[in-house]
């Protein structure tokens, strides 16, 4: 059938967690769907849309720039218009007006919004069947982040957007023929903001195990591993927290180890970390991690705000590499602390859950396998792929689908 697939950032290379989501999503619906892409861009991304072409039926960009006079615009038609500002900053003229131009072109039959961003180009598309794939419950993320800023200006923007965004994010779920969520919790708290009973359908973020394999490690070493974009206001909270707080209870003990933080953006005050001699190696943006991984004793995804699953978890133990993290950071996915992952909520517990990796091999190589069967039994593409696929026909023909035949 002819899919128009709407994204909020390019989906190659997938070199962060939404990005990993939607290539999966992409390779699979183009196997037995034509798929048009309409995605927004930063800068010259012409060799990566080239490479999204080979499996797309066709591939259209719209340049999106942000910028501080931007978010001061969508700021005010916030207040004047009490939608979310997350909304307003991402709205376009040229992209309302390719979705038009491209359906007068084509009767598509499935419109399908990456993000809740893409959702009001979407419902602009008359008679193909609405799907929002949501990679999270947004309002619920923002809440929780807001909930661990101190008082102050973006703290109270930050809070008035959250309800904003739980009053859209359920007016523009009960508008869609189908919804994607990647796992129960989010389910709940989109449900939760609807006010009613939604076609949610949960289906987990999967990973390609082809592109995710096992990491051949450099033995026992004492590097600590964090990888997430770092202009992300979750990402900076989680090091920050880790930094401020957890830090130095594992420098007191291990004084020899050292923290890689890998990420597009970091803000100005984690560089300067670079120069205290404290242990901690700032990066930045990385085209290969291999390196990083080969070397890490363990990844930490230290995470207080979120919503959805955090692929680089589901990457890191399909690549052998033991991991620590919250309960937020792990939220959606089916793991037990201690046989596939460690989980601790407090400082003192993931120090001491850090130490345990380093100094204990019989514990790090029970993590290892364990987290490496999770993932091929629950987690693989080859498995939860046909089910995006099924729920497609089943909007098509409800019918034949009720009947089973």
């Amino acid at each position: 059938m002819k899919v128009l697939f709407l994204t909020q950032v390019l989906p190659y290379p997938p070199d962060s967690g939404p990005k990993v989501k939607t290539w999966n999503v992409i390779k699979s619906l183009a196997k037995d769907h034509d798929i048009t892409l309409v995605s927004f861009v930063r800068g010259d991304q012409s060799a990566d849309v080239a490479h999204l072409e080979s499996i797309c039926q066709a591939v259209h960009t719209i340049e999106i720039k942000r910028g501080m006079i931007r978010d001061l615009w969508a700021l005010t038609v916030s207040f004047l218009t009490r939608e979310p500002f997350l909304m307003v900053r991402d709205r376009r003229a040229s992209m309302f007006h390719i979705v038009d131009q491209l359906c007068q072109e084509t009767a598509f039959e499935i419109v399908h919004a990456d993000q809740l961003n893409m959702a009001q180009y979407a419902l602009k598309v008359i008679g193909a069947h609405r799907v929002l794939d949501a990679h999270n419950a947004l309002w619920l993320l923002y809440k929780r982040l807001c909930e661990t800023m101190n008082p102050g200006l973006k703290k109270w923007i930050l809070n008035r957007d959250w309800r904003l965004l739980s009053r859209y994010e359920g007016d523009i779920c009960r508008t869609f023929d189908a919804i994607l969520a990647v796992s129960e919790e989010d389910r709940s708290a989109l449900e939760e903001v609807a006010g009613v009973q939604l076609p949610i359908k949960v289906i987990p973020i999967s990973i390609d195990l082809k592109e995710n394999s096992t990491i051949k490690r450099r033995g026992s070493t004492e590097r600590i591993l964090h990888i997430g974009t770092m202009y992300w206001p979750a990402n900076i909270d989680g090091v920050h927290w880790f930094l401020d707080e957890i830090w130095p209870l594992v420098r007191s003990r291990r004084n020899g180890v050292t923290f890689d933080i890998i990420g597009a953006s970091p803000p100005k005050d984690l560089w300067q970390l670079n120069q205290d001699n404290s242990g901690v190696n700032v990066h930045g943006y990385v085209v290969d991690p291999t390196p990083f991984l080969e070397q890490a004793a363990m990844l930490v995804v230290p995470l207080r705000a979120g919503s959805g699953m955090r692929v680089k978890i589901l990457n890191a133990l399909a690549q052998g590499i033991p991991v620590v993290t919250s309960s937020v950071g792990c939220e959606g996915i089916h793991v037990i602390s201690g046989r596939h992952l460690l989980i601790a909520d407090d400082p003192e517990t993931f120090a001491n859950a850090v130490i345990a990796i380093l100094e204990d091999n019989t514990l790090r190589d029970r993590l290892v396998s364990e987290g490496q069967e999770l993932i091929r039994a629950k987690y693989d593409t080859r498995i939860v792929s046909t089910e995006l696929s099924a729920m497609y026909y089943e909007l098509i023909n409800p019918e034949k689908n009720l009947n089973g035949s």
